[in-house]
């Protein structure tokens, strides 16, 4: 039996691997902390860039771009606010939250890139 935490690698090695073909940097990747975990931390241009990598096997619960919670966003934004305070070289930089997600069952669909996905 697979188990969750590499499905979720896999998808989020994917994402990276997609941004970084649209020009973004990596800086960091599974940021962990109390509050949670950031998937995909990248410089794009002059942003600081926290994203989320998401995969569902099957929209029966709704697409998964929608998955990203309210509870899931609130953790994302702490998480990434205490990054900022410990990493000082990227507190000058405006920052976004995005979402990439991919709904594809049989894993070879394109990725939907949501920008500035969260308020």
């Amino acid at each position: 039996m697979v188990t969750v935490k590499p499905i979720g690698q896999y998808w989020e090695q994917q994402a990276e691997h997609f941004l970084m073909q649209h020009g973004l940097e990596p800086i960091a990747r599974n940021f962990s902390s109390p509050c949670g975990e950031i998937d995909l931390i990248m410089r794009d241009a002059e942003h600081v860039a926290f994203i989320e990598a998401r995969y569902r096997l099957s929209d029966r619960f709704g697409g998964t771009i929608h998955s990203v919670t309210a509870t899931k966003q609130s953790k994302l934004k702490r998480c990434a606010a205490l990054l900022v305070s410990r990493q000082k070289a990227w507190s000058h930089h405006p920052c976004r939250f995005d979402v990439i997600a991919y709904d594809a069952p049989n894993g070879d669909g394109e990725p939907v890139w949501v920008r500035a996905a969260l308020n």
